[in-house]
């Protein structure tokens, strides 16, 4: 693999060096520009784009500055709220720095069933091995938000969820040096300070931003700060070819209050239950790219990212639940000693695509395709005897409880053909193959014995899909795609240790496929739409279930492939401006929007045969009024999730912090901007009736027990670019 990537960065330096001989005056042909098709800045992302297709695939594409939100905070609701069935778990002022979202009734922790990207390259922890989001840019720094559902699985990976890619803004291309400066103040000693500078000269342009955000927190002990940055510089030598370079950072320290019981959370849902939990997670990305165009029917991009991270976690663990209060012990005068995790993070991912027209008949048809090489190193530490203290304190005594390696190797080519047939129909085929190998080395400590492992496992999944989209008129279109999808299992399930839990000898990685069938469309500019059905297969869906030793009698537990589950429903968005209805020459518009997902996400083998899936909400139904003209823009939003449960058995009360009710919940929300020239006023209100809820339970961190969202906020802001 080696040799192949030194033979590809080889035939890059000819292509520039020929690139830029070739670069003399010369006629060119006539180039039309088209945008998305939006309506108040929601869209969907033509047939072809960037070699990568898209034509009969559910997606939505949002372009962030058209949007009235606090993106100061990265509010998940508002921003991405309007793509119709999102789910999102708000731990992000409890201990972590991003929202957690899914699609289709998934586990939206940590996004962990999305293929999560920035400008195209993975930005999670690992592709497949420990899928964990744990940083995503600043909203003031994004331009716009891809997400493609299940059929990402061809072109992207093989995640259940789909795609979600935040473009970050680019340098603007007239100047050769712009500034933007954003600072915003808001409640619980929130204060956001977003600084970007670009600009194009010649044939280098740049873009580069600052964030730093403070805050102390909804809840007592949730004090944390933040510092992201991003830079990019491209250079064009030609009109064929650009090559740039990219680096993405975080710093961040973060303290989190524990989670709750449910009679603590309906007693009061701001008390803290924990003083002394602590985590940090320094996030490193560097990514290099190349476009280049031999002719005006080929495309071949080539990507590769460098990820290295960590995160480090001190806290006093769920021994006891979230009812266990950390007190000093009167015998010793001292808390008791925390727990210390330590997690190295690093991949590297590179990507070559190559895009085709070419004639088929009379019609004009596209194949793309690629090739991913991924490796990943993971060093997770964990289990070790912290300090007394209450200070970010990583010292430990003794030795580590756990000391593992991992590794994840993955390589997959893929390809994808349009075939156009007539003017109105494209059927789209595709093919993925991935190679998958993980090893796990290392050791554990159970009952003073030290247990060591020193595994390695291969495997191959083909992946297939077909996608066909029907165009009954130039703004509208019918259509339908089946796509497979499969997820392997994680470090975690590859960690065979503990004399209480065993892993079943004959696990086998989850499977199946996602498959929509819909009708989308804009009529002039004010009216979008996008209305369909879906059903998703998530088969060898993998826990933990009690057994008995036939032997000893004793009861144990065992990992395990436990159900099959099937996720059916409806997904629709709907958005009229009303006045552009009444007059398309009106200055003003006044638009209603509305993004509702019914999802039934039920087991449908196993002991929870019948059962919800864990954290799968019925009904997410949010409904939007927006009012704008040249100078100022407000929306208000209503945001209704139907209930759900913490695990497959469905239980509305228990003593495990993760098993139990998660009630439906109303939140309202409202944002305004006002604009002249270069200047902008923002303010706005989250959580306006301050309801009361939340949207997950954990049996770890940030917990255990109930985290709950964050009530009634305001905020103000001032942008200006100069």
């Amino acid at each position: 693999m080696q040799k192949i990537i030194i033979t590809i960065c080889s035939l890059l330096c000819v292509l520039i060096t020929n690139a830029q001989k070739a670069d003399t005056s010369r006629t060119l042909k006539e180039v039309t520009i088209t945008g998305y098709k939006t309506v108040n800045g929601v869209g969907h992302l033509p047939e072809i784009k960037n070699g990568i297709i898209y034509a009969g695939k559910k997606n939505e594409i949002i372009l962030v500055d058209s949007l009235d939100a606090n993106k100061a905070i990265n509010n998940t609701r508002q921003i991405l709220g309007r793509i119709p069935g999102l789910n999102i778990v708000e731990t992000e002022s409890s201990g972590f720095t991003a929202n957690g979202i899914a699609t289709r009734g998934l586990n939206p922790i940590q996004s962990i069933e999305m293929n999560t990207r920035q400008n195209g390259y993975n930005i999670s922890a690992d592709i497949y091995g420990y899928n964990e989001a744990y940083y995503i840019p600043p909203m003031e720094a994004v331009s716009r938000i891809e997400m493609v559902r299940g059929a990402a699985s061809l072109q992207f990976g093989s995640q259940f969820g789909g795609l979600v890619n935040y473009v970050t803004k680019d340098a603007p291309a007239n100047k050769p040096f712009e500034f933007t400066t954003s600072q915003t103040i808001g409640s619980f000693g929130m204060f956001n300070s977003f600084n970007s500078v670009g600009g194009t000269y010649k044939k280098i342009s740049y873009y580069g931003f600052i964030q730093y955000r403070n805050m102390n927190g909804y809840r007592p002990n949730s004090q944390q700060w933040q510092l992201s940055g991003f830079g990019k510089f491209e250079y064009k030598p030609s009109q064929k070819l650009n090559i740039g370079i990219e680096y993405s950072l975080l710093r961040n320290q973060l303290k989190m209050p524990g989670g709750l019981t449910d009679s603590m959370f309906y007693t009061n849902p701001k008390v803290s239950t924990r003083t002394r939990n602590w985590l940090k997670s320094p996030w490193n990305i560097a990514t290099v790219y190349a476009n280049f165009t031999p002719s005006e029917n080929t495309t071949i991009s080539l990507k590769t990212s460098y990820l290295f991270s960590n995160r480090s976690l001190v806290w006093r663990n769920e021994d006891g639940g979230a009812s266990a209060l950390d007190e000093i012990d009167p015998a010793t005068n001292a808390f008791v000693p925390r727990e210390v995790g330590r997690q190295d993070i690093h991949n590297t991912t590179t990507e070559l695509r190559i895009a085709h027209n070419y004639k088929l008949g009379k019609q004009q048809s596209t194949i793309a395709g690629g090739l991913r090489y991924s490796y990943a190193w993971f060093k997770r530490q964990g289990g070790g005897e912290g300090t007394t203290n209450s200070d970010f304190d990583l010292s430990i005594t003794g030795d580590w409880g756990y000391n593992l390696d991992f590794t994840t190797t993955n390589i997959a080519p893929f390809v994808e053909n349009i075939f156009r047939v007539g003017n109105n129909l494209t059927i789209t085929p595709g093919f993925r193959f991935e190679y998958l190998n993980s090893t796990a080395k290392g050791y554990k400590i159970e009952d003073n014995i030290k247990l060591s492992t020193d595994q390695s496992r291969n495997r191959y999944f083909p992946l297939a899909g077909l996608g066909i989209e029907y165009k009954p008129s130039k703004n509208t279109s019918l259509y339908a795609n089946f796509s497979q999808a499969y997820r392997p299992i994680d470090y975690s399930q590859l960690e065979p240790f503990g004399t209480t839990s065993k892993i079943d000898p004959d696990l086998k990685d989850a499977y199946g496929f996602n498959a929509d069938l819909g009708y989308r469309g804009t009529i002039k500019n004010y009216f979008n739409f996008d209305i369909g059905g879906f059903y998703m297969a998530y088969n060898n869906r993998i826990g933990v279930v009690l057994k008995q030793d036939p032997v000893t009698g004793d009861d144990y537990s065992l990992r395990t492939n436990i159900a099959n589950s099937v996720h059916k429903g409806i997904e629709s968005y709907a958005e009229l401006n009303i006045l552009k209805a009444i007059n398309e020459k009106s200055k003003y518009g006044l638009s209603v929007f509305n993004s509702f997902a019914y999802i039934d996400a039920r087991y449908t083998s196993g002991e929870f045969k019948g059962k919800r899936v864990e954290a799968a909400a019925k009904t997410i139904n949010r409904v939007g009024l927006i009012f704008c003209n040249k100078h100022f823009s407000s929306t208000f939003q209503v945001n209704s999730v139907g209930d759900a449960y913490g695990d497959a058995s469905n239980v509305k009360t228990s003593d495990d912090p993760i098993a139990g009710y998660i009630p439906a919940y109303t939140v309202l929300d409202i944002s305004a901007t006002y604009k002249i020239n270069n200047y902008a006023i923002k303010i706005g209100s989250n959580n306006i009736a301050d309801k009361s809820y939340f949207t997950r339970r954990t049996d770890e961190y940030p917990g255990p027990g109930i985290i709950p969202s964050v009530g009634r906020s305001f905020y103000v802001g001032f942008t200006a670019k100069f």
